[in-house]
């Protein structure tokens, strides 16, 4: 059928999309991801987190045929540009010495969560390809100064670059279950025979560090996860991030959709010290996929190296010793390829409606993105893994 046979919805509401179509599309995805399901996103609007009044002006966009559901991406109108993770401050900060208004603008991404993944669900790439267009003239009649798509899967990837959207390329650190001899690791230590000695040693006095402090470790998964658990982490969550002089993006009223909605697809650590909890990270889970997420953390007492055990160590044994095959660290951090969470290239696009900032962002990208190479060239010589194979047992 022709590209252009489609009917464009656009709801200012997840819930006003069929939760059961939405779900389907995001199934028939390569890299689908539970933070794209329709749960997680009615999650944050009716909690409050994504919404206007929080300067997430939802948009979510839609192509029909009949009654079926052939394409849709969670859109937002910004007037800001927190909560993304990919940062394009100094192009609004040039807009704006320019006269020019760079707010709003077009957001495709899931709040709040910097996971790649699929982000145009869609039936085939017909439909991808038509989403694309779709968007780019909902940013023009809507008079938007750009359109961003975050953290986007290859088909995504594709759709964007024959539409004429700017790639730009950003780094995260993953951990992948596969020993360089062969197999999956047989269990922590297995792991760390991987690692060149002086970072085995290093991790073995960082864990050391916690245990001689007195901590030790529970976990909870999806129903077992206690309201009262929920309400320690979110008391960890929130305290963390008022240290830092910042409210948190995400309230109380939004982990508790999640533990009702979505329980299956969390993982909760929580550290005490004479049976006391005094510390949580929360990770997220794909029990399909196989797939960990490294997502939120706090403590309410200072134990030192309490947050690698807690985010990583605590997280990657328990992948290990459950079958994960990845487990994404999310969003920057060098610190954590001395853990074995290697650097991966994630990519964005973006549309600018004037065409001197888009030229002007075009060779900015092209530098950026030769400095990215080189930023990857860089780590590639930071590999903590052992050198030669055959030193591996």
């Amino acid at each position: 059928m022709p590209e252009n046979d489609y009917v464009t919805r656009v709801f200012s509401s997840p819930v006003d999309v069929d939760r059961g179509q939405w779900n389907a599309l995001l199934q028939r995805e390569a890299d689908p991801s539970p933070f794209m399901r329709h749960e997680y996103l009615v999650a944050l609007h009716d909690s409050g987190c994504a919404r206007e009044g929080a300067g997430w002006q939802p948009r979510f966009v839609t192509l029909w045929r009949g009654h079926e559901l052939h394409a849709a991406c969670p859109m937002y109108l910004k007037n800001h540009s927190y909560g993304e993770y990919v940062f394009d401050w100094a192009w609004a900060n040039a807009y704006e010495q320019h006269g020019l208004a760079y707010y709003p603008k077009a957001l495709v991404a899931v709040p709040f969560t910097p996971v790649p993944g699929a982000r145009l669900l869609a039936h085939d790439d017909s439909a991808r390809n038509a989403l694309v267009r779709a968007l780019i003239e909902h940013a023009k009649d809507e008079h938007l100064s750009s359109l961003h798509l975050l953290f986007t899967q290859t088909h995504d990837v594709a759709a964007a670059e024959r539409a004429g959207l700017m790639l730009r390329h950003t780094v995260q650190f993953h951990w992948t279950n596969e020993h360089p001899g062969g197999g999956p690791f047989q269990d922590f230590e297995h792991f760390l025979t991987s690692l060149q000695q002086e970072k085995r040693k290093k991790i073995r006095q960082e864990r050391r560090k916690v245990a001689d402090a007195g901590v030790t470790f529970r976990f909870s998964r999806g129903a077992d996860i206690s309201p009262e658990d929920w309400n320690f982490f979110y008391r960890c969550y929130e305290r963390t991030y008022l240290e830092h002089g910042n409210a948190p993006y995400l309230n109380r009223d939004f982990f508790q959709r999640m533990a009702q909605s979505m329980p299956e697809n969390w993982l909760l650590f929580i550290a005490e010290r004479e049976r006391r909890p005094m510390a949580s990270s929360l990770i997220g889970i794909d029990p399909e996929r196989r797939v960990a997420y490294g997502r939120y953390w706090g403590a309410l007492e200072r134990v030192d190296c309490l947050h690698f055990e807690a985010c990583y160590y605590q997280p990657l044994a328990w992948c290990i010793a459950h079958g994960c095959l990845r487990f994404e660290g999310g969003a920057q951090g060098e610190h954590k390829m001395a853990r074995a969470l290697l650097p991966v290239a994630t990519t964005s696009a973006h549309w600018l409606a004037h065409p001197s900032f888009a030229d002007a962002v075009q060779r900015f990208l092209e530098r950026e993105g030769q400095g990215i190479g080189q930023y990857l060239d860089h780590l590639a010589l930071r590999n903590p893994l052992k050198r030669d194979p055959a030193s591996i047992n």
